[in-house]
Order: structure tokens, then C-alpha cells, then sequence
């Protein structure tokens, strides 16, 4: 029996499904890095109008305890509190507010912590504060109210302008998951170093726009605790990937204009960078291939450094080209923005109009492309040497090593990179070529010898990585190996056995 076919669904009624409260679990689970997530409490602290934000991480002695974002916004009396720790709660968001689907101070938070709770105060209203502890979030979706009396606590150690004066925020993470669990052996402090500096370089970028400004700052410091010493206290600085002393072409940056049926005109400012820059404008936004393409702005917001949103692949040859595109207020379905404001997914509809978009005087966005292309290839020419093309590294190299050899050699576009990693071999051997899994695999047998005593990890010995990469890269670039490359595997395996030997007589020794 057949039936024509039903445009609507027909329905019998409706039921109402609460979600089971092991939805907050799923809700952290989004796969949030660690400077992403702070960043959007930042974001909070911005859409209450704050002009100084202080993140400390809290220490006692060797052992790190907390993190606190602390600002100086309009704050919150009882009901906001409700609603900002409601998940998706309701609330009237500014026509230029950071904030979108009520679900950023949640999320964020429990994908780092076990616990996270807010102390606000306003002018007119009593300090309050609010809790979620993971554990009880997940069984019962119950929060926890904060004792009055310890929310003004909290909020009189910030205050005096530090940065609370009258009004404020604080915003409290327990049980981090990204912390030492054992902080001694300096173990901390290099966790506070690599940590605070990552995060400086995220904050400056993606808010770069708001930190130029004078009446906006961000400090990020470490305090102890017990005797309230400051340590490592610095301001974040804008880092402006548009920030060149000198355009890369004369002609450039010039604003195309894209039309998109269903949403209008976009503006593309289009730039193309000065070649072989090792300003941290250029460097420090990401892999030649990540910092190429569009950067998406949301309210001044960045929120996607780099990528052609399907438009095209990324190749070393525009590696100078940065396109500046402001979100409009009402995108549509064209530019639909995650939930972690860490990316953009563009529509075909914007691919199509990037073909058609032009500047005033007619030139096209793929006349933009070949500039940036030539200007590149222009100053490879003028270095007087032309280097052969090479597949890239990956896994098991340092991403500053692997940043650097993508700069200075053309990658071989559409590849599986080389990874590098430790495994048990014969004693015999220092490593060992797989093809397959286009791999160089070390002898873990010397592994302790050579890292002299440090802690391994997957980026661990980044010089001999790197010199057995540019020493190896070629065996994989070919379908054989002849019988003088053969000779050659076998001469360097038997040098650098006998090094690494040499290597671990010389750690028995000082045992």
C-alpha cells in the first residue's frame, strides 16, 4: 500500500522531558582548552562593563589550590546570580554583548573544576554567591547558596581597587583539573610559567581589541594564600595579528565586499603580512598553516584566528595573507559560531560570494590571493636560494620546532606529516624507520639517558628530534632507498648507538 508523501510530521500530543541531570556532565565535556575557558569568564567580566579583570591562581607553598577571576563590572544581586548559574538562563544579553546561549560561565568552568561558585556584589545590593559542585550538579542540578558572611569575605580581598571598589565579581575554581597534582621539584612553578605565559599570548589575541583600549586591562598574577605574596604579576598585552611595521605589498590591506543574499554586504579587509616576520604578531598566532586566512570578529571579539572556512586549502604560499571580517549583528545560518567562541562555520552561501566578492575599483578577492602568493614566493626568490619541498613534521616534535621548519622549508601540501616517537627496540638500533605509519621510532632503551633526568613527554628531546627529522625526512619522501642511502642508515645508526651508549656509562657514572 503506498501513501503520498507528508510534508508535516503529524503529532498525537506532547510530553513534557526534563533533561536528566547527567546533562551538566555532557555539558562540561565540550572539549574546552584551558585558556578558551578562562577567556569566557573574561568574557563575562567584559559584558559587565569591567575595566580591570585580575586572574590569580591561588598557591599554597608548592601546591596550586585555586583560580580567581576577579573584575570590577556592574555585578549582581540574588536574582542575576540565579540566572547566571541557571544553565542556559534566561537574560536580556546587550546588542553588543560577548554572551550568547547562557551556557559559557557553566561549561567553561566545570571542564576545569570540581567546583566553581560566584560572589557578586552591587552598589545597592548585599554581597551573595552562588555554587556548583560537580558531584551534586550531576545528581540533583542543586546549587548550592554561599554564606553570606564568606561571599563578602571573598569580595573585601579584592577590594580597595584591587580591583573591587564598590561593585565586583569573583568568579572561584576548586579541584582544577589542569593543576600539579604534586607541585614540588619546581614542578609548580614551571606549570605557572608555561600556563600564565599560553594564556597571556590566548587573552592578548582573541581580546586584543578591547586590551588596546585605555580604560580596559587584564593582570594575570599567582598569589600564596597564607602570606598573600604576589608572584609572577604582569598585564596582558594586545596582540594584534594585523599589527605590521610594514605592509607586505604596497598596494595592501584593501576592503572587498562580499554580498550575501540572506544576510548583505560583508566587509573583507584584506592584508598581506611582511615576509619572514619574527614579530609575535605573526609567530605566536600559530602554525604557518593555522595563522593564514580569515579572522572573525564578533562585537570586537576575535573568535576565529585563521582557516578558509572551506574556501580552500592552506598552503605555504599565502602564508602572509589575513583577512579582518566583522560578524553582522544577525547572521543568519551563514556564520554559525560554537559555543566556545573558539571558531566560525561559514555556509557555501559565503563561499560562493568570496568568488564574487570585489573592491570598489573591481579588483577580486582572487586577485588578493595571488598578490599574497607573489610577494611570498618574491621573497623566497630574493633570499637566493630555492629549497625543496619536504612533508611536514608532526607529532612528537615541539610545535615551536615544527613551526620553525614550516617556515623555513615549502611543506609538500596534501601529506601525512612524519611523527616521531619512543619504542622499544633492539639494543642494536637507535631507531627505526616505518614507513607505513610514516613514523621515526626512537629506542626508548636510551630515552632516560638522553633527557639527562627530566621528565619525558610526547615533545620531549626536541634537539634530537629535530636533527633526526632533518636527517631522516628524506627516506620518506622516496619510494626506496638506493644502496648509498643504505650505507648511510647504517653509518649514522652505528654513531649514534655508540653516543647513546657513551650517554648512559656517563649517567652509571655520576650514580
Amino acid at each position: 500500500m503506498t501513501h503520498d508523501w507528508q510534508f508535516d510530521v503529524p503529532t498525537a500530543g506532547s510530553k513534557h522531558l526534563p533533561p536528566d541531570a547527567r546533562y551538566m556532565e555532557a555539558l562540561s565535556s565540550q572539549g574546552y582548552a584551558f585558556e578558551v575557558a578562562v577567556a569566557d569568564l573574561v568574557d563575562n567580566s567584559i559584558d559587565a562593563g569591567a575595566k580591570d579583570v585580575v586572574i590569580h591562581f591561588l598557591r599554597d607553598g608548592d601546591q596550586l589550590v585555586s583560580l580567581l577571576v576577579v573584575d570590577d563590572g556592574k555585578g549582581m544581586d540574588d536574582p542575576a546570580l540565579d540566572v547566571a548559574m541557571t544553565v542556559g538562563g534566561r537574560r536580556d544579553y546587550a546588542a553588543d554583548a560577548l554572551g550568547m546561549f547562557g551556557t559559557g560561565l557553566k561549561s567553561a568552568s566545570l571542564s576545569h573544576a570540581s567546583a566553581v561558585t560566584v560572589v557578586s556584589t552591587t552598589k545597592r545590593t548585599r554581597t551573595a554567591g552562588r555554587r556548583w559542585l560537580m558531584e551534586r550538579a550531576m545528581s540533583s542540578f542543586q546549587c548550592d547558596i554561599v554564606d553570606p558572611d564568606y561571599a563578602q569575605t571573598l569580595i573585601d580581598r579584592y577590594d580597595n581597587k584591587r580591583p573591587i571598589e564598590w561593585q565586583g565579581t569573583v568568579v572561584r575554581w576548586d579541584g582544577v583539573k589542569d593543576f600539579p597534582k604534586h607541585g614540588g621539584g619546581g614542578q609548580t612553578d614551571r606549570y605557572l610559567h608555561r600556563t600564565i605565559n599560553k594564556l597571556g599570548l590566548h587573552l592578548g589575541l582573541y581580546l586584543h581589541r578591547f586590551l588596546a583600549r585605555d580604560d580596559f586591562n587584564i593582570t594575570i598574577a599567582a598569589e600564596d594564600v597564607r602570606t598573600r605574596t604576589i608572584y609572577m604579576n604582569f598585564g596582558v598585552e594586545p596582540l594584534n595579528p594585523f599589527a605590521y611595521p610594514v605592509p607586505g605589498h604596497p598596494e595592501y590591506p584593501k576592503a572587498f565586499r562580499a554580498s550575501i543574499p540572506t544576510v548583505g554586504d560583508i566587509t573583507l579587509d584584506a592584508h598581506v603580512w611582511t615576509p619572514k616576520s619574527n614579530l609575535d604578531e605573526y609567530k605566536a598566532v600559530g602554525s604557518v598553516m593555522d595563522r593564514q586566512g580569515f579572522y572573525f570578529y564578533r562585537h570586537n571579539r576575535l573568535v576565529q584566528a585563521g582557516g578558509w572556512n572551506n574556501f580552500r586549502q592552506p598552503e605555504q604560499h599565502l602564508s602572509l595573507a589575513r583577512v579582518a571580517v566583522d560578524l553582522p549583528d544577525h547572521p543568519g545560518d551563514v556564520f554559525r559560531l560554537t559555543v566556545k567562541k573558539a571558531g566560525v562555520d561559514a555556509s557555501p552561501e559565503f563561499t560562493t560570494a568570496l568568488e564574487e566578492a570585489t573592491t570598489d575599483n573591481g579588483q577580486t578577492f582572487l586577485d588578493y590571493l595571488a598578490a599574497a602568493d607573489t610577494v611570498y614566493r618574491d621573497a623566497r626568490k630574493r633570499a637566493g636560494t630555492t629549497r625543496k619541498p619536504v612533508l611536514p613534521p608532526g607529532k612528537g616534535l615541539a610545535p615551536a620546532v615544527r613551526e620553525t621548519i614550516e617556515d623555513e622549508l615549502p611543506m609538500i601540501a596534501y601529506e601525512e606529516p612524519i611523527a616521531l616517537r619512543w619504542q622499544k627496540l633492539d639494543n642494536e638500533l637507535f631507531f627505526d624507520i616505518d614507513r607505513e605509519d610514516r613514523t621515526i621510532v626512537l629506542n626508548q632503551h636510551y630515552r632516560a639517558a638522553i633527557l639527562g633526568g627530566r621528565r619525558g613527554g610526547l615533545n620531549d628531546a626536541p634537539l634530537l628530534k629535530s636533527l633526526m627529522y632533518v636527517l631522516l625526512h628524506q627516506v620518506f619522501e622516496k619510494e626506496y632507498s638506493g644502496s648509498r642511502e643504505k650505507d648511510n642508515l647504517q653509518l649514522w645508526q652505528s654513531i649514534l648507538v655508540s653516543a647513546a651508549r657513551a650517554e648512559l656509562d656517563k649517567v652509571a657514572d655520576d650514580d
